[in-house]
């Protein structure tokens, strides 16, 4: 089971500290317009920073976000549906769709991954963690980084390192938490995502999310046009029932170049109906692939 150990009541706070840390921020995402066609908000542009591992190119095709803006309204997804994209490497962040700070869930065993193989090497419960999205792997990472202070210290690095220079890791305090309610903004995810590849001790984490297991295997991991895949999914209990489902991944092109993707949609109960909704969303990435902003390290 995928869903991290917490308290709803830590959730809902966490959440609601980083929505007003972040109100400014993200109002020109959650306000950018709403289309007549469909109710749901326009594109918004935002800066990738590159890391600074990344020495980076990207390339965007002219007209392409308008072009994506609107056809992603053409198809009608559920309103509580987002997407973020942006060139590996750095470049402009696309966003469509519903930008509302989720919950990280399991998707934060990316930069926990990546901070205790920076602190410790490898270690076995890397690959769990990824591979399996396995909890008691991830708390073990987390639990390797020293104190719950100290490893949010850490994994805050980590995004910072990779580009989100907002996401502020959720503190916790029982000893069985890990940083899974970590409120994560699409647009940062996607920000981060754009630089992991180009991160020092990187590498192996990203090959591990292109060869996940059975239950990861939905979203962008379901297209057929690029070279190859690389996700990590996330799940887990909304604040008013229901199943939010979200995943960051990279698309590779079959010209070596790269895409980053985060996407997240809160479509009710079973999980199956999230997921449904965002393989959904990959085949509209899937057909308008040539769209995309891509770029290298």
């Amino acid at each position: 089971m995928n869903t991290l150990r917490s308290a709803t009541i830590r959730r809902a706070f966490a959440t609601a500290v980083v929505a007003a840390i972040s109100t400014a921020g993200l109002a020109a995402c959650a306000d950018g317009g709403d289309s007549a066609e469909s109710g749901q908000p326009a594109a918004t542009t935002a800066a990738s920073s590159p890391a600074t591992a990344a020495s980076s190119t990207s390339t965007v095709p002219t007209g392409a976000e308008a072009v994506l803006a609107a056809s992603f309204t053409r198809q009608g997804f559920p309103a509580d549906v987002g997407v973020a994209l942006a060139p590996v490497g750095g470049g402009d962040v696309y966003t469509f769709g519903d930008q509302t700070p989720r919950v990280a869930w399991s998707t934060i065993k990316v930069p926990l991954a990546l901070a205790a193989k920076r602190k410790n090497g490898w270690m076995p419960e890397i690959e769990n963690a990824i591979v399996d999205s396995d909890n008691d792997a991830a708390l073990a990472l987390r639990k390797s980084l020293g104190s719950p202070s100290s490893g949010r210290n850490q994994v805050e690095a980590v995004f910072r390192d990779g580009g989100d220079t907002t996401t502020r890791v959720v503190e916790i305090k029982a000893d069985d938490e890990t940083f899974g309610l970590t409120p994560w903004p699409l647009e940062g995810a996607a920000t981060f995502g754009s630089n992991l590849p180009c991160l020092d001790d990187s590498k192996e984490i990203v090959r591990l999310m292109g060869r996940v297991a059975d239950n990861q295997e939905w979203g962008i991991r379901t297209m057929d046009a690029p070279k190859k895949t690389s996700v990590k999914g996330g799940w887990g209990p909304g604040d008013q029932g229901g199943v939010e489902v979200r995943q960051l991944g990279l698309i590779t092109h079959k010209d070596g170049s790269q895409t980053a993707v985060a996407m997240s949609t809160y479509s009710g109960d079973p999980m199956g109906t999230g997921v449904a909704v965002l393989n959904k969303v990959a085949d509209w990435l899937d057909k308008n692939i040539a769209k995309l902003p891509k770029g290298r390290c």
